[in-house]
């Protein structure tokens, strides 16, 4: 069924924002109360703190503990609504888009349009890859590593053959940025301090493997905390493989360009990424990596009425680098984007992009991190652990969320317990593996 929604009828403009990610959610709390109709159109009813998907992957946190329903966020503010659907496609001639909901698909018509769909994991032209991957990119994603994870002790417990119980047991993790880094570490420590002590009978020993193409890790970063973390991670226990590149992928291996297979039923995805491909409905020659080019102003270069922001955005700086996909980057384009708009509106001059750059952080293990604040200040160890936990918390949306988050981190730092190992899968005797195969996810 098509039904024909007309937003804004009236005299106020109609700001259509898709995606409630973090781009998404700060432009539409820009525009609350002001004096257009705001519709915020995602296929989730929730906002994902995407920064700690692996501690839910990890078992540190609880799924809920990450996520935040959008409706509340905007409870009182009359000029802001919420609709659960997928755009499948947009007229910029028209100025109307169609929003596929659950038993009924819908035309939405705009005054202006907001683009903040963020981004996807990349294969470099490996999609084979996808198909024995695990990414890090959803809330769904991070349960499903998370059940795989636990159901691989399970099995290994049962299985005699050493070879096999090795491989279930090894974890490769690919990519050296902060997701590949944050979540090696989660594995090791929840592999070797929490999961190794309730199988004492077993004698299980556990491998996690982090591959870089690079020979360095974190690229952002400079030299001293590179080698910062590698030397953090190394003594964490985690293996690291640099300047190594994954040729081929199975079910039960990975293979390395040195020659190298390592025998594994898990491989972690965090090698980098590229924009949503909701951007190549706006007919506009996108971007390296698939993202939308922008003016300064975050209008989309040749379309009026359209602007993006986020990881989907391509706008480089004075240096004529790209602005890179990182959530300060998003939130602060959200909020120049709906000023602009507002501005536009009004008949007056936009406002150009300028990055107010804080620094970017990365977390490694217990009491392990490196920082790099405002690009002067280095901050390593349990004082740069501090300043990333401190930061996270204040991010995160809702002060039930802040004080969940924060009494696990207490209660996992005091005890190393990760409390939330609850394996929620399919029917007995089918695994999320066979699962993941089958569907070709």
């Amino acid at each position: 069924m098509t039904q024909q929604v007309e937003v804004g009828e009236g005299r106020r403009p109609t700001v259509v924002i898709i995606g409630a990610g973090f781009g998404g959610l700060f432009a539409a709390r820009a525009l609350s109360e002001q004096l257009v109709d705001v519709l915020l159109v995602d296929r989730n009813n929730y906002h994902t703190f995407t920064p700690l998907l692996y501690q839910v992957a990890t078992s540190a946190l609880d799924p809920g503990d990450i996520a935040h329903p959008v409706r509340p966020v905007f409870r009182g503010h009359g000029n802001v609504r919420f609709l659960l659907g997928e755009v499948t496609a947009i007229d910029p001639a028209t100025q109307q888009l169609t929003v596929v909901a659950p038993d009924t698909q819908q035309q939405v018509s705009y005054d202006y349009l907001l683009v903040a769909t963020g981004s996807d994991p990349t294969y470099f032209g490996n999609d084979e890859f996808r198909r024995y991957s695990f990414e890090l990119r959803t809330l769904q994603d991070s349960i499903h590593l998370r059940n795989h994870v636990l159901e691989l002790f399970e099995r290994a417990v049962w299985t005699e053959d050493a070879a096999l119980r090795e491989a279930l047991l090894t974890i490769v993790v690919v990519g050296g940025g902060p997701t590949g880094l944050e979540t090696a570490g989660a594995l090791y420590e929840l592999y070797n301090h929490v999961l190794n002590q309730e199988y004492p009978h077993a004698k299980l020993h556990t491998r996690v493997i982090l591959v870089e193409m690079m020979d360095h890790l974190l690229a952002p970063y400079p030299p001293k905390l590179q080698q910062s973390a590698l030397e953090q991670i190394k003594s964490l226990g985690v293996e690291v493989l640099l300047g190594r590149k994954v040729v081929g992928v199975t079910a039960t291996a990975v293979q390395l360009d040195n020659d190298t297979q390592i025998a594994t039923h898990t491989l972690i995805w965090a090698a980098g990424m590229k924009a949503s491909p909701l951007g190549q409905l706006l007919g506009v020659k996108l971007a390296r990596g698939g993202r939308i080019p922008v003016d300064p102003t975050m209008q989309v270069t040749g379309l009026a009425h359209v602007y993006a922001v986020g990881d989907i955005a391509y706008l480089e700086d004075e240096k004529g680098q790209a602005y890179p996909m990182l959530i300060p980057v998003a939130q602060q384009q959200g909020k120049l984007a709906a000023h602009n708009i507002l501005q536009r509106i009004q008949g007056e001059a936009a406002t150009p992009f300028v990055y107010n750059d804080r620094g970017i952080m990365a977390t490694i293990g217990r009491s392990r991190a490196v920082a790099w604040i405002y690009n002067r200040v280095a901050l390593t160890g349990r004082l740069a652990w501090l300043a990333w936990l401190g930061l996270h918390l204040i991010m995160l949306l809702g002060f039930r969320n802040r004080i969940n988050v924060f009494i696990n981190w207490v209660w996992t730092y005091l005890t190393y317990d990760r409390s939330v190992r609850l394996i929620l899968s399919a029917p007995f005797g089918e695994s999320h593996e066979e699962q993941k195969h089958e569907g070709g996810e």
